[in-house]
């Protein structure tokens, strides 16, 4: 089992940044490929980026490519989205997930955190 807990969400103006933090425990945090996804309001889960368990390869949803970066510190259990240059439309639960396999598919992703609400205010 692994355990993940989301933290770092709130209220921000548009064109400002937020990072969120996504701590593990549980079995080993370097096997683990770590996704980012996000579900606004009447709208499906969406993906966001996620990071290798080495954190040698990230990879994005074109709409945030540019503004957000993943990063993971595998000594700590943590992975990080650094969310710069926000907009309304990243208004949104963001929850953290891990997964044995690469992917960019919620299907793939074995466990999840409760989620952390981001408001991006116009």
């Amino acid at each position: 089992q692994v355990q993940l807990v989301e933290s770092g969400g709130g209220l921000v103006q548009a064109g400002g940044s937020l990072r969120l933090s996504c701590a593990a425990s549980g079995r080993i945090f370097s096997r683990y490929t770590m996704g980012w996804f996000r579900q606004a309001p009447g709208k499906e889960r969406e993906f966001v980026g996620a990071i290798t368990g080495s954190g040698s390869t990230t990879f994005y949803a074109d709409s945030v490519k540019g503004r957000f970066t993943i990063s993971r510190d595998n000594a700590k259990n943590t992975v990080y989205v650094q969310m710069n240059s926000l907009k309304p439309e990243d208004t949104a639960v963001y929850y953290c997930a891990a997964a044995a396999v690469t992917s960019r598919t919620s299907h793939a992703y074995d466990y999840w955190g409760q989620g952390t609400q981001v408001i991006v205010s116009s």
